[in-house]
Order: C-alpha cells, then structure tokens, then sequence
C-alpha cells in the first residue's frame, strides 16, 4: 500500500474488461479505495455527451483511460472502420471532457499496434513516428496513436497532465478466449486444450509462426500502470514490457507444454503473420518510474491454462 491513492477518487474506464479488472485489483492492493468502475452498458463513451456525465458523475482524481475496441488479426482485418471510429471518438471525446472538467491527472493506455511495421527490434519510443503500422491492424493502431497527440497537444495549450503509456501484447487470466476476437495466447490455449479433450490429433494455426512478438503479464502490466499514475507526469510516451522476444512457433510449442496437447500443428501461411517482429525496449519505464516485468513468461501461460480449464465451462457460449 502507498500513501498516493489516500482519499484519491479514480475512475476506470473499461475497468470491467480484461486489462480493467486486474488494473482494479492492483488498485486496491495499492490503498486505493475510491475507485469508480465504468461499463459501457452505463456510459456509451462514442456518444460525447457520456463522456462528459461520466466526469461529471464520478469527479475523479486521477483517470485512468483503458476502454477499447480490440482484438486478433481476424477482428481487425473484419471490422476495420468500427476499430478506428470507436477507438478514436471515445478516447478524444474522454480527454476533451477530463479538460473540460479541470481532471488533474488522466493515464491513457496506447497500443503496440501504433508502432510503424519494420521498426527496428527493440522498439524504442522515440521511433513511433518513423512509418506506417502494419496494414492488418493499423486502424486500432492510429486511432490509439491520435490519443499521444492529443495529451500532448493539450498538455501544451492547456497544461494537462496527461500521460501515454504502450503496452505491448497482453495475457493472462480473464483474457477473451473467443476465437473470432481473442489475441494469440488464448487461442492457443483454447484451440490445443479442446483439440486435447476431444482427441483431435491436428489443429491449424495462422500464418507461418515465423513472426516474432513479446507478452507482457497482465497483472505486470496494471502494477506498470499504477506506477506510472504515481511517478510519472512528463509528455513523453513509455513503453510496459517484459523484454522478452519469441517467435509464434516458439510459443505454440510453450503452449503446447503447458497443456499437455500431443497432436501435430499445421501452418495456414495463405493467413497473415501481422507485424514481422515485436520487442520493445523499456528503458524508459524502468528509469521513470521503476517498472519491470516480473513474471516470466512459462510461469504466466502456465496461470492463464489453469483460469481457463477452471472457468471454461463458463465460456462455452462464446463463439468457436
């Protein structure tokens, strides 16, 4: 616990998601007390007008941006223009009405995806600008990378502190194990566990497993994000990572161990692999505000099987 969040109200927005509930629990293991959850079913933040009810109703000290339309390769390459009109009007139509509201502090929580294609591994912060992200998923990624712009142009006129923070590729417990929008590690993880159970000795992967990524833990990651919100006030975006790369192949067969699937694996490579490599550099985290990644990445797979063979039968009526 830190005397920070003493009396500090804080408001969540997509504080019921995936990211959200783990960002919440880390929260309250830090003091705070005074934490307001937002659902969407309560505040349609694409209609600007609840994202001002929602200041208004809530009043927050410090706010906590994470709300977001995402998913997998599939998700984007389907729903292309929905990604981009959500993600952008609810988060400049948010940081529009926290100025408005005179909100002290407001955390934005960006994207990997923002990153240009080919940029060189590790990825640094100051190389978000040097291209255009990759073409599956740069939609999400620009409407997200608007967020930066904005936080700083406002920061400039206006002086808000406003903080932009890039989280690389998420897992966990609680993660979205449907296959038409989950990222990579579900759905490995629910493609090999009901290939196990079923005992089908083939299941087919995306792409040719060639493409490189880096994972991040989610409770590493609301732990980045609390520090940020504690020690960071400066205009510069920061990456939360675990400076770890890994090729797909690689993590299917990580995957593989942790479920105990003994079939084989076919590669669809008429698929896409997204962006070639991702890796980012956190220097920057670390020296800002003391953020490292503490959980290695078998030890989190291994968390996110055990959630899922304990809650699956909960998740059956999401879509195969």
């Amino acid at each position: 616990m830190t005397s920070f969040w003493h009396n500090k109200r804080v408001t969540l927005t997509g504080g019921a998601g995936f990211l959200g509930y783990h960002t919440h629990q880390e929260l309250l293991r830090r003091g705070a007390r005074h934490i307001a959850i937002v659902r969407s079913r309560d505040y349609d933040l694409t209609q600007p007008e609840n994202c001002h009810r929602l200041l208004a109703d809530t009043r927050p000290d410090i706010l906590i941006h994470m709300a977001a339309v995402c998913g997998g390769i599939g998700a984007n390459m389907k729903q292309p223009g929905w990604f981009f009109y959500a993600n952008a009007i609810m988060g400049i139509s948010l940081l529009e009405a926290a100025r408005r509201a005179g909100t002290p502090k407001v955390v934005i929580i960006g994207t990997i995806c923002a990153y240009p294609k080919h940029t060189p591994v590790p990825f640094k912060e100051t190389d978000l600008w040097n291209g255009y992200p990759e073409e599956t998923n740069a939609p999400y990624g620009l409407a997200k990378k608007m967020l930066l712009v904005q936080a700083q142009a406002y920061r400039q006129q206006y002086g808000c502190n406003f903080i932009y923070l890039l989280p690389v590729n998420l897992y966990g417990p609680r993660d979205n194990f449907d296959l038409e929008t989950s990222h990579v590690i579900p759905a490995l993880i629910r493609k090999m566990e009901e290939a196990r159970i079923a005992g089908r000795n083939t299941i087919t992967l995306w792409g040719t497993g060639n493409a490189s990524r880096e994972f991040l833990y989610v409770a590493d990651a609301a732990e980045g994000i609390c520090l940020a919100a504690e020690y960071y006030d400066g205009p510069e975006p920061v990456n939360l990572g675990a400076s770890r790369e890994i090729t797909i192949r690689q993590l299917a067969e990580l995957v593989r161990q942790a479920t105990g699937y003994k079939g084989d694996i076919v590669w669809d490579p008429t698929k896409p692999d997204g962006q070639p490599r991702r890796a980012l550099d956190t220097t920057r985290a670390e020296q800002l505000f003391g953020f490292r990644a503490r959980t290695p990445l078998e030890q989190g797979i291994a968390a996110t099987v055990q959630w899922w063979r304990e809650n699956h039968a909960q998740l059956q009526t999401q879509t195969r």
